[in-house]
């Protein structure tokens, strides 16, 4: 017999149930969330990463502000009328998260988790061979008996908005998405489906394929801000043509006219002998 009371074989299968225990416990354990926004200089823009095995393999870099309409009773005490509470994702938030190789999220939570932000990535490929990750899924949940926000709301309760058939921040694998443009997105909340917006705007995000630890791969901007900056040096550009244009006009005609010159042949002065004699 072995220790209290079972045989060997039993004590040995309980060591190893242990030991399997231990080993998922600390393959949980080892994907963790960490709020670094006190590295950032600009006061409402939040970072967030997530870690597995000590490395960076999630991070998040961006300014967000969500609209949630929400319920509250007329003067009159019968009719219901819609309010809306306005609010920024707080630089002090809770954050969770996982990594996989072909699926990530974040969850960002505050206020006692009286609110929870999730963004749920994938990658995909698409034709021609081109692998590309997207924001897949966006979550937001929140609870209305939370009277700094939701004031005198009806109804108070916890509620969730979802997207639908989401693909969203669309960035070839191995690169990260950047983009200072404000970025939109609805959601469908499960209080009578209302639409939640979530603004989003001064972005780095990068959920698979980081280059290092702590560090974004090669920037991906979008297009808002391509045509943006494309828009700021369309006048530059065209300025330059048309100085361009005017020195070429200024120079061919001043050939033209020393080539007009050495081509008309001199004009000899008239004998006003011939007029004498008449």
């Amino acid at each position: 017999m072995g220790l209290a009371g079972f045989s060997t074989t039993e004590s040995g299968q309980l060591l190893l149930l242990g030991a399997l225990l231990l080993s998922v416990s600390m393959s949980v354990g080892e994907q963790e969330g960490e709020n670094l926004s006190g590295l950032s200089d600009n006061p409402d823009r939040a970072i967030f990463a997530v870690r597995e095995n000590g490395t960076t393999c999630l991070m998040v870099e961006f300014a967000v502000r969500l609209v949630v309409p929400y319920d509250v009773l007329a003067l009159n005490r019968i009719d219901l009328i819609t309010e809306q509470a306005s609010f920024t994702l707080p630089r002090s938030a809770q954050i969770e998260g996982k990594c996989d190789s072909t699926e990530s999220e974040i969850h960002i939570s505050w206020k006692n988790h009286a609110y929870t932000l999730r963004i749920f990535f994938s990658k995909e490929l698409r034709a021609k061979g081109e692998e590309i990750w997207k924001v897949s899924k966006v979550q937001f949940v929140y609870d209305t008996s939370e009277s700094s926000q939701f004031i005198n709301a009806y109804n108070p309760g916890k509620h969730t908005a979802t997207t639908h058939r989401l693909s969203a921040l669309v960035t070839p694998v191995g690169r990260s998405f950047v983009c200072a443009a404000q970025q939109t997105l609805t959601l469908i909340s499960s209080d009578h489906q209302k639409g939640v917006t979530v603004h989003m705007y001064d972005i780095q995000i990068q959920p698979f394929d980081m280059a290092a630890d702590f560090v974004f791969s090669e920037p991906y901007k979008c297009m808002t801000d391509q045509r943006e900056r494309l828009e700021e040096t369309l006048p530059l550009i065209l300025g330059f043509i048309l100085a361009l244009i005017i020195i070429i006009t200024l120079t061919v005609y001043h050939f033209h006219l020393k080539l007009s010159a050495s081509s008309t042949p001199p004009q000899l002065p008239r004998d006003r002998s011939m007029y004498k004699n008449m």
